[in-house]
């Protein structure tokens, strides 16, 4: 191993752990403050659900357990299935630009970055969760191994995405609310994450399925719970991140020279 290589790896891990115990700052309590919004929002969905069930409701396909293990598998995992960063932020404030003074790629910043600021969330909330859901009827073992790989490829593209509304954002100058808020409304429809393709009406969950969102959520969720073929679903995400990735890359270093410290 080169020393190069050696030191990258260990910015790495330096960054990541920074991140993950930047993200304690504001104390134990104000972390756990999002983790009950939630469950305050997990509760009425398992609720939902089951009442939908009781009444004959047409669960497109699912069963019952199988639409519980989505629900609240989506709700475990859901830095993970609609990757955010904080990179276009950054933008507004001038630290993206801070980032070139630094021994790592940009692309790597943001992703170790990232992935350290999830461990906080997957230690207390997505594990003790995972615990305890068993007890309550829900299904958190994955149907198919395929599951992890599918992950993988879903938290890769979350990045490609991620990096072009970045791009987005330095482009539009002034507008990062805008995009924010266009963001959330079409992942939260798009990606399957809230509700399975399956249950949406006119056979818009088709079309939703091989849009770049589908395979973000949806693709790794209906793999766990077993209402999916992994050949296909994988084949569509490695197409999808070359293409995405390619993009990223491409459009990211033609917006970089747009990229304006804000203040200084």
């Amino acid at each position: 191993m080169s020393a190069f290589s050696f030191f990258s790896k260990i910015s790495a891990i330096s960054t990541m752990k920074m991140s993950c115990t930047g993200k304690l700052n504001g104390g134990i309590f104000a972390l756990f403050s999002g983790y009950i919004l939630k469950i305050i929002y997990l509760l009425p969905m398992i609720f939902l659900w089951r009442s939908f069930a009781a009444g004959g409701a047409d669960l497109g396909g699912f069963t019952l357990s199988r639409l519980l293990t989505y629900t609240c598998v989506s709700a475990m995992l859901s830095e993970q299935l609609n990757v955010w960063t904080d990179a276009s932020s950054w933008n507004y404030d001038g630290h993206l630009i801070n980032l070139y003074m630094r021994p790592q790629s940009i692309f790597g910043q943001i992703i170790f970055r990232t992935v350290g600021g999830w461990m906080p969330e997957l230690l207390m909330f997505s594990l003790p969760l995972a615990v305890i859901l068993p007890f309550f009827g829900v299904n958190i073992i994955p149907a198919t191994i395929w599951f992890l790989p599918c992950l993988i490829l879903s938290v890769s593209l979350g990045f490609a995405v991620d990096t072009l509304f970045v791009c987005l954002s330095i482009r539009m100058k002034n507008t990062e609310w805008q995009i924010t808020c266009f963001r959330r409304a079409i992942s939260a429809v798009l990606s399957g994450a809230v509700i399975p393709f399956d249950l949406l009406p006119f056979g818009m969950g088709g079309v939703f399925r091989l849009l770049p969102f589908g395979s973000m959520a949806s693709a790794p969720l209906t793999l766990f719970v077993g209402t999916a073929e992994p050949f296909n679903i994988i084949l569509l995400q490695v197409i999808w991140n070359i293409i995405l990735w390619a993009a990223a890359i491409l459009i990211f270093g033609k917006s970089r020279e747009r990229i304006v410290s804000y203040g200084g």
